[in-house]
């Protein structure tokens, strides 16, 4: 009789997991979930917001390469570098030894950066077609082809 008894009262001495505790689990649970969750979907929004940034960089680049070209006259290609005359002064553009495409004087000098985050720019005529390839340090490729006239003789 005291043997049952002792099993009683050591079967009684285990912790249970109440009603209580069971439902702040469920809580934390849930909690952590819909964090998980609101996290996943901020990160998606910021990676959709990035590439609009990207898209609107690229556009507003074109935009200003498409008016420094429209007010300078053509001359030539060459390294990967466009030789324009802009009101009777030399300019060229290219890519730098940094991460920019600039526009400088015919001999390099001056600092005009057009679009930053640069991986590589290949500049080449064909025809009457001036091609611009750009690979960004993002993974972003692009083409810009422009149609040029060399001036009559």
């Amino acid at each position: 009789m005291e043997l049952k008894n002792y099993w009683r009262f050591k079967i009684s001495r285990v912790r249970a997991f109440t009603l209580l505790e069971s439902l702040v689990a469920l809580i934390v649970i849930s909690g952590s979930l819909l964090l998980f969750q609101s996290m996943s979907q901020l990160l998606v929004s910021e990676v959709r917001y990035q590439q609009k940034s990207e898209q609107k960089e690229w556009l507003l680049f074109v935009d200003q390469l498409e008016a420094e070209l429209n007010r300078a006259q053509f001359e030539k290609v060459e390294n990967d570098r466009l030789y324009l005359k802009q009101d009777g002064n030399p300019i060229s553009m290219g890519k730098s030894k940094s991460d920019d495409f600039r526009k400088t004087d015919a001999s390099g000098r001056g600092y005009q950066p057009m679009v930053y985050g640069l991986k590589s720019a290949h500049i080449y005529q064909n025809g009457q077609n001036v091609h611009f390839n750009f690979q960004f340090e993002k993974g972003l490729e692009r083409e810009f082809i422009y149609r040029v006239e060399k001036e009559k003789s």
